[in-house]
């Protein structure tokens, strides 16, 4: 069926399009309150069908390359909204615009309604009612609390405020002893004021960090001193120095976003209680390098991510550097989402005004900086070594582990201009041979595009087989990403190395056929990607090691003469892990089991240490 009669059988109904090109590759994702009106508008039908003379450039180019549509009809515009997010994410089409940050920043909080309160991290809305939070928190979160806790006297851990007697936190004078009535509710409560305080005045913790980092220095413990250094750069991270207080105690959301060409910034600002809590940014580049970005676009992105996740502690008002389109389909997607009325604005004039400038002035600097790389980077490299249509930047390598079978495990590596460990993920497997783990592998991958989005290559480890199913794999699920593997050169089924160095080979697709290439060990495009391979590597291997400790623990305690299966997962679920078990006392043992059977697994673990 070809594309003009395919056209006219749009619904008038809400719905999903998806644009491909001839070869079938997925170019678009976008949603339509009435499909019909909303995909024939892209063209014009006279006298033949071409791309509508009223689009922007990119958008020209785009239909260009349009031969077949598809969609999905949903009950109304909300949802479609919801699953045009859902799919850009997971198929990353190559026209629309991605944003990798989406995920949910932590808070900080505190549980008022508690005797003795402690702060804590979550990422998550918690049910008690007198919660206050704290945050978001793009960076810095866990050094702030880190810190806090060692100048405040606050119960340092959750079992601590459960504990019959005075622990060693109280003997290094760093907890009050509230378990034992060392202190009052009401004196414990004045240093949970003194602690808020740094945490609304992030400058007078900064102030105290540097004076004992000071401290630290000039009692030559320089290694204290570096950590505290490194902590303080990253609590300075988490918001840009705008050196203004709104007068206000409103909660704000700022999101601006200034664009050269094909790449663009995007700014965002948290401000509580009129305050500047945290801020951060990402670049934005589009997949095709000739083509522009649609700010319009990048902005309804931006805020559908965010917003699409739970979020603890809701803004009064979102502030825009730019008018967009379709506000109001967005401020309903909110309302529906979180069941408030929060309206988005562009201010014209005033405080609001001056922070929106401070963001766009942000966000030129910010590009000017990117800028200024060379262009012949490492990655242009790659694309013009592989023929890739577009430039990568972000990597994703696995690599499976095991040991005769056991405690076989998968692991990912990411890069992004650097090793980014908060994205590396591993993964307990079932398969028993090679083929079979790294399809596991790959399948688990993608099962979490939704919530983690493809990157722009995907490196094996492993040869032609291991990369003709890593493409089956993307091509199931039409996601848009480029696959290649290295594996070592081998010699009588061995791996062959000279000198030290592994021959490696790399293996990719070119015109729908696997191109095999051989590099010279010096160069640095197969040093980049044998450091992820390695890498992988690494992380599976310790990962298997940690599992195989897993496993040898509880085969060693199943091996104790009277302790059975059933006492075993009596004790894993009060302790939650074999580790734990291992290093309980004999009061904590005899709490789950008789004494005899406590004193048995006490000692049994004592001979294993002689």
């Amino acid at each position: 069926m070809n594309l003009e009669h395919k056209l006219k059988q749009l619904p008038n109904e809400s719905g999903v399009y998806q644009y491909f090109d001839k070869y079938g590759h997925l170019l678009y994702i976008g949603k339509a309150k009435i499909l019909k009106n909303r995909v024939k508008s892209y063209f014009k039908f006279s006298p033949k069908l071409l791309p509508s003379d009223k689009l922007s450039a990119r958008i020209y180019k785009m239909i260009s390359e349009v031969e077949s549509i598809e969609w999905i009809v949903v009950p109304n515009e909300h949802d479609a909204l919801i699953l045009e997010n859902s799919l850009i994410k997971q198929l990353k089409p190559k026209y629309n615009i991605l944003l990798r940050d989406d995920k949910t920043y932590p808070y900080i909080y505190i549980n008022l309604s508690e005797d003795f309160p402690r702060l804590e991290i979550t990422r998550k809305i918690l049910k008690e009612k007198n919660i206050k939070y704290f945050g978001p928190y793009s960076t810095g979160a866990r050094d702030m609390l880190d810190s806090i806790y060692e100048i405040v006297p606050l119960v340092q851990k959750k079992s601590c405020i459960k504990g019959k007697e005075a622990c060693l936190f109280h003997q290094i004078n760093r907890c009050y002893a509230p378990c034992v009535g060392k202190i009052t509710k009401e004196e414990y409560h004045k240093l949970v004021d003194v602690a808020l305080g740094y945490i609304y005045n992030k400058n007078k913790l900064i102030t105290k960090l540097n004076k004992k980092m000071q401290e630290y220095s000039e009692e030559f413990r320089f290694e204290d001193a570096l950590k505290l250094r490194d902590r303080i750069k990253t609590i300075k991270k988490s918001q840009i120095q705008t050196g203004m207080d709104l007068a206000s105690n409103e909660n704000l959301d700022l999101f601006a976003i200034q664009a050269i060409n094909n790449k663009a910034v995007l700014v965002r600002m948290f401000f509580r209680n009129g305050k500047l809590a945290s801020s951060n940014h990402n670049l934005i580049k589009q997949n095709k390098d000739d083509i522009s970005i649609d700010i319009n676009e990048a902005y309804h992105r931006a805020i559908i991510n965010y917003y699409n996740n739970e979020i603890p502690l809701l803004p009064n008002e979102i502030l825009l550097a730019h008018n967009i389109e379709e506000k109001e389909e967005i401020e309903d997607f909110i309302k529906n989402k979180f069941s408030k009325n929060i309206n988005i604005t562009i201010p014209q004039r005033g405080k609001k005004k001056d922070i929106i400038e401070v963001a766009l002035n942000n966000c030129n600097e910010i590009l000017r900086l990117s800028n200024t790389e060379e262009n012949n980077s490492l990655y242009d490299e790659l694309k013009q070594l592989f023929n890739l249509d577009n430039k990568p930047s972000r990597f994703e390598c696995f690599d499976n582990s095991h040991m005769m079978g056991q405690a076989t495990v998968g692991a990912m590596v990411t890069w992004e201009e650097k090793f980014t460990k908060n994205d590396f993920r591993h993964y307990n497997l079932e398969a028993k041979d090679e083929y079979s783990q790294m399809r596991e592998t790959l399948m688990k991958r993608v099962q979490s595009l939704e919530k983690n989005p493809a990157p722009d290559m995907w490196v094996i480890d492993g040869g032609e087989t291991l990369l003709k199913l890593a493409i089956d794999i993307r091509d199931s699920v039409g996601v848009n990403l480029d696959i290649i593997a290295i594996a070592k050169e081998k010699v009588d089924f061995k791996a062959h190395r000279a000198k030290g160095s592994a021959k490696d080979i790399i293996y990719f697709q070119k015109d729908q056929e696997i191109m095999k290439l051989k590099l010279l060990t010096s160069d640095k495009r197969l040093q980049f990607i044998q450091r992820l391979r390695d890498e992988a590597h690494r992380f599976a291997i310790n990962f298997h090691k940690k599992q195989k400790r897993k496993e040898d623990t509880q085969i060693s305690l199943l091996q104790i003469k009277g302790i059975g299966e059933a006492k075993v997962k009596k004790l894993l679920l009060y302790f939650g892990s074999f580790d734990k078990i291992k290093k309980s006392n004999l009061e904590e043992l005899k709490e789950i089991l008789n004494e005899k059977d406590a004193i048995l697994i006490i000692n049994y673990f004592k001979q294993l240490k002689v």
